[in-house]
């Protein structure tokens, strides 16, 4: 029997009141069910929050730490491999044998030392005294007289010339490094504490270089040219102080503190700056701050060593050595120093930059999209021209994240072990670093996606 129009709009009102009830029903229980939820969420991210206080602090203590040791690790580092390597210490100092103003000083010097320890002057009053005895002519006496001075003055000037033709001599570089290889070898020594040292350290701490062999190579050019005082040139032990430190007792210190701590500070320093970046809350907001705080510090410590050979020229000049000489030898000195700031500074920005990229900021986002986008493209285009790396490529999606860690670990390592630290070290493992990374993305194949099966009906 067929309902009524009546009926059926009855049975619709008592339907849709039905669902009314359910709706409100629901809606209560929902209500209800999210202000407890959102209690609990509320009570556990306060509770979250109490127990993650301390990293926020403790994270900027360490990287603060870390990186005010940074410029201390490279000077113990540096001063560790000039104080104890020999061979380290020729290299540095080995090229001032070129320098014009080192070889004037060095002339001056070795040409001093063989005035001092023969009396040209003497020497050539006594072979004129002998002629004056072979009763000559009233007019031969007096010139005599006129050819004195002369002669002595020009017996002076043949010794400067011929120590000045030893320094600019091709060969004068292996008499320059063998100076230096005794002086050092006698500095370690001497600070060590070694009875049988051949160089004893003065009291006000003086480092010098050796001036025997430069003066054994000037006496044999002479006796080769046929001057025959020559041979009365005696074995030289005289130095020419390069360094002055206040004490003695300073510069055992400052060589004791540099071999001990010299080779494991860097480590120290990169630990906590590492150990902060970690404890940190954001972590890529930390790491982006303490690569840069880096870079500042190695800034800093550059502007220091521009504003120090002021003072090293001030300290050394005019009492040990010409300004243009003790220029020469600050920037040698320093010259290493000065590349490794610069590839470290380097190194601080690229480190920075990469967090920045890798980080939740807008820009960097988009960046790594476009990115995305256009190694997925890359990808395909291969795949349809049946350039694929197949299971290999699928293997290498799996394990993509140890791919770059690996990658990451290698370079980190290939700077933090090879000495010196160079920009050319810095800047050739970046690009292999990101060469490699490069391939991963090209190389990798993500898994297929299961097709998603629609609803029937």
């Amino acid at each position: 029997m067929a309902k009524t129009a009546a009926e059926l709009e009855a049975r619709i009102a008592e339907l849709e009141a039905e669902n009314r009830a359910l709706r409100e029903r629901d809606t209560a229980v929902i209500v209800d069910g999210a202000a407890g939820d959102g209690a609990g969420s509320g009570a556990g991210e306060a509770s979250a929050r109490t127990r993650g206080r301390w990293r926020a602090p403790v994270s900027a203590v360490l990287v603060v730490l870390g990186i005010v040791l940074a410029p201390v690790a490279l000077i113990g580092g540096w001063a560790r491999l000039e104080l104890v390597d020999t061979d380290r210490f020729v290299q540095t100092f080995g090229p001032l044998a070129d320098d014009p103003a080192v070889q004037a000083y060095l002339v001056d010097q070795v040409t001093t030392v063989i005035d001092e320890q023969v009396d040209i002057d003497g020497l050539t009053a006594s072979v004129f005294d002998g002629i004056r005895s072979l009763d000559l002519p009233p007019r031969a006496q007096d010139a005599l007289g006129l050819l004195e001075g002369p002669a002595a003055a020009g017996l002076h000037s043949l010794v400067e010339r011929v120590v000045g033709q030893v320094v600019a001599s091709e060969t004068f570089a292996d008499v320059w490094n063998q100076a230096l290889r005794i002086s050092h070898t006698q500095f370690v020594a001497a600070v060590q504490g070694d009875p049988d040292a051949a160089l004893e350290l003065s009291g006000d701490g003086t480092v010098s270089v050796q001036l025997g062999p430069i003066v054994e190579a000037a006496k044999q050019r002479l006796i080769d040219q046929g001057v025959g005082f020559a041979s009365a040139i005696p074995t030289i032990d005289r130095s020419i102080e390069i360094l002055q430190a206040d004490s003695l007792a300073l510069v055992r210190t400052v060589y004791t503190l540099a071999v001990a701590v010299g080779f494991w500070l860097p480590f120290v320093s990169i630990a906590l700056m590492v150990g902060g970046v970690l404890i940190a809350r954001r972590r890529t907001t930390a790491l982006v701050w303490t690569a840069g705080g880096f870079a500042l510090a190695m800034l800093t410590l550059g502007a220091g060593i521009g504003i120090g050979q002021s003072f090293f020229i001030a300290t050394v000049s005019p009492s040990i050595m010409p300004s243009d000489a003790a220029e020469a030898l600050y920037e040698q000195l320093v010259e290493l120093m000065r590349g490794s700031i610069a590839a470290l500074f380097l190194l601080g920005l690229l480190v920075a930059l990469f967090a920045w990229f890798s980080g939740p900021y807008r820009p960097a986002t988009a960046v790594r999209g476009a990115a995305t986008s256009a190694f997925d493209g890359l990808r395909s285009a291969g795949d349809r021209h049946g350039v694929g790396t197949g299971r290999f490529g699928e293997w290498l999606d799996r394990w993509r994240v140890g791919a770059y860690v690996l990658i990451a670990v290698v370079a980190a390592a290939v700077v933090l072990f090879t000495r010196p630290i160079t920009i050319g070290l810095v800047v050739w493992t970046v690009v292999l670093a990101l060469v490699a990374l490069l391939l991963v993305q090209v190389l990798r194949r993500p898994a297929p996606q299961p097709a998603e099966v629609a609803p029937a009906g």
